[in-house]
């Protein structure tokens, strides 16, 4: 053989070989299902990520609105706010002769109850079986500075039916209720009052006061 033909020989099997290296694999032409490598996917800015994070941030929790404390209650403060007025079923009542020329009578009322109450104004003080009721005689605290009656603790007032001027009557008893400003029904109190004289124009009541003594000199 020629050194010539021998040369084409070899040059030809060099070609064959390279043609084989550079072709596709035999499962790769037959469509084979080679796996693929990974690839990273881009983010906007350029930076190769791996796809978002399987793990979600925690949202914060809403904070809880403070429950407003109970306003107090209207004058629970005050010691004298469930004070109410006394009336005729939280007292006793007596009527004592204290000057017979002028028909004087000292009034006492004392608390029966066990909570205190508020003696208010003039007592209300009907003659026997006369018309209409003792005129109010003096001023008269209001109801804030009314005279408190703790249980057992008492109040008084003067009565004074008036001389005699002939012109009224005698009575043997009086009727007493109190001054409670509102529209309470009372049972009226009795005390007996044997010859009391009681004029039309002269008869009177004081306020409640805390002591026999100014009760009787008003």
């Amino acid at each position: 053989m020629s050194t010539v033909r021998k040369a084409a020989i070899a040059l030809a099997a060099v070609s064959a070989l390279a043609l084989t290296a550079c072709g596709p694999t035999e499962d790769g032409a037959a469509g084979g299902s080679g796996t693929p490598s990974a690839s990273p996917t881009a983010s906007p800015s350029g930076t190769a990520t791996a796809g978002p994070s399987a793990t979600p941030s925690k949202s914060t929790a809403p904070k809880k609105t403070a429950t407003p404390s109970k306003p107090p209650k209207p004058g629970s403060t005050d010691p004298d706010f469930d004070v109410f007025p006394c009336s005729t079923f939280d007292v006793t009542f007596t009527a004592t002769l204290a000057e017979p020329t002028t028909s004087s009578y000292l009034l006492k009322i004392t608390n029966k109850g066990t909570k205190a109450c508020r003696a208010l104004g003039h007592p209300i003080v009907t003659f026997g079986d006369l018309d209409g009721q003792a005129t109010e005689r003096g001023a008269a605290p209001g109801i804030e500075d009314a005279l408190r009656l703790e249980p057992g603790q008492s109040a008084y007032a003067g009565l004074m039916g008036g001389a005699n001027d002939g012109k009224g009557k005698t009575v043997n008893s009086i009727a007493l209720t109190m001054n409670t400003e509102s529209d309470l029904k009372q049972t009226p109190l009795k005390a007996s009052t044997p010859g009391l004289y009681v004029s039309p124009d002269k008869n009177s009541v004081t306020a409640w006061m805390n002591n026999a003594e100014d009760a009787l000199s008003l």
